[in-house]
């Protein structure tokens, strides 16, 4: 891969770091000594430091040969690991019961600092880079009060850029593509009201799991009948409880589950056509329903124009041009970078973590991140940095 020279020579550095973090996995809003490591590391490298935002989040700051000039960029990282076991069993495999990182976010922090590194070292650019190291992205919104607590405010970007390991993408692949990436995430809850009694005696009883049938069965038209067959949209309900015993009839179901969508518009128009049917169905039985709505992430956009094209010729001069990828579709995964693409122009992008003959996919126990593209990655970021705020001449 056509890396940088210098980020090549202390890639077993990066491997070592990205070890140390695997072995200590902390969850959201808990990362206190991956935040210290990283602290430890910006310092080592110059770079100036803060911390408390969000918590346990970090942002490094690192000025350019000629000084702040008003140009800034803005490089996310998220930091924080999930809650389960590890399966692996090689000598890097978490040491903490129950926690592990599973999608790579020891890699990401990696790279990110590898990029600081570099940068540090060579100030080949203008302006100012902001090294935003996210805590709690896998579900917590460590992103939202990163934002909510004035990240943009107090380190201005221009431009904000992210990036995930792949495990569908062979190492050397990389997906950038404006528009839609991941999908917007929401959860609810149901419940649906009934007046319990003897199962042999239902003419007593309003059944309310027979209500929850019909609402299940009316949901799963609200994206097939609702949504234009170009568009994406799922609600897949995950969760139904009801009920102890083999002959009563339960006063109350409850039903969880999850929408997800492409665009802001239908996601709206989910949760509307959602609300209805809840309110709506129950009552041709004599019953009610009542629903819990949370918004989670929004959809991931990236911004058409400068952040994606400037995103896509990088990865092209890094990796090749037939081996950046526009015409992937999006993932209905979601993902918290969403919050910063809210506030500031930006592209998220992927990158080739090794495919399925390489290991598992994310969230997996047996999932590791691949050492062999730490190069790539912060390559990435500080070409990234070079090209958006080059060198005054």
């Amino acid at each position: 891969m056509p890396i940088i020279n210098r980020i090549a020579d202390f890639h077993a550095d990066m491997t070592e770091w990205r070890r140390h973090i695997h072995e200590n996995p902390e969850i959201g809003f808990e990362e206190f000594k991956t935040s210290a490591f990283v602290v430890e590391k910006l310092k080592e490298f110059g770079v100036e430091v803060h911390t408390g935002i969000a918590g346990t989040g970090v942002i490094g700051v690192l000025h350019g040969q000629d000084g702040p000039n008003g140009k800034s960029i803005g490089l996310r990282a998220d930091m924080d690991a999930l809650p389960m076991q590890e399966a692996n069993e090689f000598a890097h495999a978490s040491k903490v019961p129950g926690k592990m990182h599973g999608c790579g976010h020891d890699g990401h922090t990696t790279m990110l600092l590898g990029a600081a590194r570099y940068l540090a070292e060579t100030r080949n650019f203008s302006g100012t880079v902001n090294f935003i190291f996210q805590p709690a992205e896998e579900g917590h919104g460590g992103g939202r009060r990163m934002v909510e607590e004035g990240l943009f405010q107090r380190f201005p970007c221009d431009m904000v850029f992210g990036m995930h390991n792949w495990p569908d993408l062979p190492p050397g692949e990389m997906v950038v593509k404006s528009g839609p990436i991941m999908a917007g995430s929401d959860e609810f809850e149901i419940r649906v009201a009934g007046k319990g009694g003897h199962a042999a005696l239902p003419h007593h009883t309003i059944d309310p799991i027979v209500i929850a049938a019909h609402i299940v069965t009316a949901v799963q038209s609200i994206v097939s009948r609702n949504v234009s067959p170009i568009e994406s949209g799922v609600i897949s309900i995950t969760q139904i409880h009801a009920g102890s015993a083999y002959n009563v009839i339960p006063e109350e179901v409850v039903m969880r589950g999850t929408v997800r969508a492409l665009s802001h518009e239908v996601r709206d128009m989910l949760e509307a056509r959602l609300r209805h049917i809840v309110e709506t169905v129950p009552v041709t039985f004599g019953s009610s329903a009542t629903m819990t709505y949370r918004r989670g992430y929004p959809p991931t956009v990236n911004h058409a124009g400068a952040p994606t094209d400037l995103a896509a010729a990088v990865a092209k001069q890094l990796v090749g041009e037939d081996k950046v990828f526009s015409d992937v579709g999006p993932s209905m995964g979601a993902e918290d970078f969403a919050f910063m693409l809210l506030e500031r122009p930006g592209c998220y992008v992927w990158v080739g973590q090794g495919g399925s003959a390489l290991g598992c996919q994310l969230h997996n126990p047996r999932y590791d991140f691949n050492d062999d593209i730490l190069p790539l990655g912060t390559s990435y970021w500080a070409t990234l940095v070079e090209t958006a705020l080059p060198k005054a001449a």
